[in-house]
């Protein structure tokens, strides 16, 4: 692949910090006989202490960063999940948690908890669980401009809880970030696309894939009813199991609700997708060259609902709800808070308007990004998914 001409240029400190991260990547391919998965790369590129897209500390969220999520480009996307969690946290009681995993700028989580206590609904503790240190700070300044009086209810956690609790975990645009293994079909047999390196530049290259890789790809090709044709490239998480495992340990009982862009596994794999989902984010343009700007730049791929799916009934959990971003907030009263605009100024009902249309609109937010209910030992209805249920597409 060839660098997008259009990507901004580097500073010497981002060039020289790249350079440092892709030295050690180089070690790590010679230590390993000349090649490393595509996973081993993704892990260090995004998570190397210090060095890592996640680990160091730079802008990455907002109109500064590399992108901007729904909860930043439309705060009512916050207000709106708010209602979706105080009828799980009324419905589990008071001592019930609120588990976020990465938090980002900490914009959801003002929102949320400003919106919680509008309800009556807060919970006992608000968790963030974010390895960033640079996150972190930023998490806390932004709960300090808007909702300082609740920030003692804030908890930093450093790794997930070691006694499972009773509440709600929430996670938006969390596993497209999960590192994934890339494949490709080479005359019906499959290759593991990863990274080697010659004079100190990182190349692409693949070879015969491993067991486990096959039998990811022949049970997605079992699911979906097809068998992908010779030259056919994409991805496939195969840690997602023994990741929700640990995420599901640490719920007794409750509700874990993830958003993100996404496909079922038949839509995510259909012949015409050729060369998977992978993309990289910098300063908001996007591309597909992993390999260039390492460390600078965030590399993920659309998330298989299927497999999630799969996954967290592995874990002990029930899917008990999946639908389009636009029908999952529709449910939890986006209408109403785009039509009650009584006292509000002309811009700030122009800029509602627009919110809602960015998060609802098939060529914006709202067929794209998805949301999937998990319950464990929850059985009450949840109303983000009462105006339209995909469950049958999983």
């Amino acid at each position: 692949m060839t660098v997008p001409l259009d990507l901004p240029e580097l500073t010497p400190e981002e060039a020289a910090h790249s350079a440092a991260l892709t030295e050690r990547i180089h070690a790590e391919i010679v230590a390993e006989g000349g090649w490393i998965g595509f996973d081993r790369f993704m892990q260090l590129a995004l998570y190397e202490p210090g060095l890592g897209y996640y680990s160091a500390g730079a802008r990455k969220f907002g109109a500064a960063g590399d992108f901007i999520t729904a909860p930043e480009v439309a705060p009512v996307f916050s207000r709106c999940l708010a209602l979706q969690c105080a009828e799980v946290l009324q419905g589990l009681g008071p001592e019930s948690r609120l588990l976020e995993l990465g938090a980002g700028s900490g914009a959801m989580a003002a929102e949320l908890l400003a919106e919680l206590e509008r309800h009556g609904a807060l919970p006992a503790e608000y968790w963030i669980l974010d390895l960033s240190a640079d996150l972190r700070e930023r998490q806390r300044e932004t709960l300090e401009q808007v909702v300082p009086h609740l920030l003692p209810r804030v908890r930093w956690l450093d790794s997930l809880p070691a006694v499972p609790f009773t509440g709600m975990i929430l996670a938006n645009e969390v596993l497209d970030a999960l590192t994934i293994e890339r494949f490709a079909i080479r005359s019906g047999e499959v290759n593991a696309l990863g990274v080697s390196s010659e004079f100190g530049q990182l190349q692409l290259a693949e070879v015969r894939a491993a067991s486990r890789l096959v039998a990811a790809v022949r049970r997605i090709e079992a699911d979906a009813g097809i068998a992908l044709p010779d030259g056919y490239e994409s991805e496939v998480c195969t840690g997602l199991a023994p990741w929700f495992e640990s995420i599901a340990y640490s719920l007794e009982r409750g509700v874990l609700l993830f958003i993100d862009y996404g496909l079922p596994r038949r839509e995510y794999y259909s012949a015409e997708r050729t060369r998977g989902t992978l993309l990289c984010h910098f300063r908001h343009r996007f591309h597909e060259d992993a390999l260039t700007r390492v460390g600078l730049q965030d590399i993920t791929a659309w998330v298989d609902f299927t497999a999630v799916a799969a996954a967290a009934q592995g874990a002990g959990c029930e899917v008990a709800g999946y639908t389009t971003q636009a029908h999952f907030l529709i449910g939890c009263g986006l209408g109403d808070f785009v039509a009650n605009v009584e006292g509000l100024e002309l811009v700030q009902r122009l800029n509602l308007s627009r919110q809602a249309m960015v998060l609802t609109l098939p060529g914006e937010m709202g067929e794209r990004f998805k949301v999937i209910a998990l319950a464990k030992d929850y059985d009450s209805p949840l109303r983000g998914f009462a105006t339209r249920d995909l469950r049958h597409s999983l």
